[in-house]
């Protein structure tokens, strides 16, 4: 399969990253400055490469073309390759691909059976343009993620939104392919991140639809179970989270830390009452668990089926040994860092690639 990647900085690039690990060619079609996340560095990032840690994360496995599609010619050799690919990525604001001549009519008159995936920020009528922190204040997850209701709202520490949009244009794509071996038809797939956030509100927002109720910010709490997601430190200095989703867990935990009577009293013997009294509750758990080795007690609590986990900086979670299939292995001098994967999930009709070329320094005009 080939891929044409028009899209820039995240969304349409993990999708391009997704399917070259699955095999596909992805050439990745860039503006003379490159896409812009090439510039996006910390202050740990090489500042003379033009591979930062930020476009490494979705652009393994791809090839890089520079075209200006403000030229005829550029414009051109972009009809020229779009002649060939399955499926063409672009995140163009509405109106801007029509106006450089490559957009879904332009392509599709000459490849009837491309499959042309379009990303909009509020969709192909908005020419509003997309950010990932700005659609997170307006769909309601800022508001969500804060301590309580009474402390600031803070955006999630990666860009969920692009994501969630990530994941939606996959579907896509997919389906169309599905469509594309029935009916030999190519096919527009639009995705706006707006939507994408608002389909992942999942329960909160069922709950405001079904309710009435506004959700409010928990922290890392739960709104219909507890104890699940506050984060809770033990003598040893272990951050660890519980995730107690049944009454039966709740006996079991309750066991282990030597307080059996708390599953028998009237506050805490059902979940429902366990929601009505989360503060009592939780602070009896932080007083006990603070009392307690936090190793050991996770390892007992695995033991007997209690769902709990040590709180872990992104560095440790990536050296844990399970996390290791999930790696990209480096390329020598060429690229000397691992990647990370976005296929997670595994086949026994299919493979994904063992190794893929590293992220494609920016290509002259």
């Amino acid at each position: 399969m080939r891929v044409l990647e028009l899209a820039a900085v995240l969304a349409g690039p993990q999708v391009g990253q997704f399917f070259a690990e699955l095999g596909a060619e992805v050439l990745k079609v860039e503006p003379p400055a490159g896409d812009v996340t090439r510039s996006w560095r910390t202050p740990a990032d090489d500042p003379s490469s033009s591979v930062s840690a930020y476009f490494a994360a979705s652009n393994w496995g791809k090839t890089s073309l520079v075209l200006d599609l403000r030229l005829p010619a550029h414009q051109a050799e972009l009809l020229r390759l779009a002649a060939t690919a399955d499926v063409v990525l672009a995140s163009y604001k509405p109106g801007d691909a029509a106006k450089f001549g490559v957009g879904y009519a332009a392509l599709a008159a000459a490849n009837p059976r491309l499959i042309y995936a379009q990303l909009t920020g509020y969709g192909p009528q908005n020419p509003r343009p997309g950010y990932d922190a700005v659609l997170q204040a307006e769909t309601g997850f800022m508001h969500l993620n804060a301590p309580s209701p009474h402390e600031a709202p803070q955006k999630l520490p990666v860009a969920f939104v692009d994501l969630f949009a990530a994941h939606q244009l996959k579907e896509g794509i997919l389906t169309a392919l599905y469509q594309r071996e029935r009916t030999g038809q190519g096919a527009l797939v639009e995705v706006s991140l707006y939507e994408s956030a608002l389909a992942a509100l999942a329960n909160q927002g069922a709950t405001w639809l079904t309710t009435g109720y506004d959700p409010a910010p928990l922290g890392s709490g739960h709104p219909g179970i507890v104890p699940y997601g506050p984060v809770y430190r033990a003598a040893d200095g272990q951050r660890l989270v519980l995730a107690v989703g049944t009454d039966a867990q709740f006996r079991t935990l309750c066991e282990v830390l030597q307080r059996p009577h708390w599953a028998t009293e009237v506050r805490f013997a059902t979940n429902l009452a366990r929601v009505r009294h989360r503060p009592a509750l939780h602070e009896l758990l932080l007083t006990r668990i603070a009392e307690l080795n936090g190793w050991a007690l996770l390892h007992e609590l695995a033991r007997l089926g209690v769902p709990a986990g040590a709180v872990r900086s992104v560095g440790e979670a990536l050296d844990m040994e399970q996390a290791q299939a999930m790696l990209l292995p480096p390329q020598a001098s060429e690229f000397p860092y691992a990647g990370l994967r976005t296929v997670a999930f595994r086949s026994s009709a299919w493979g994904v690639a063992e190794a893929l070329s590293p992220p494609p320094p920016l290509a002259q005009p």
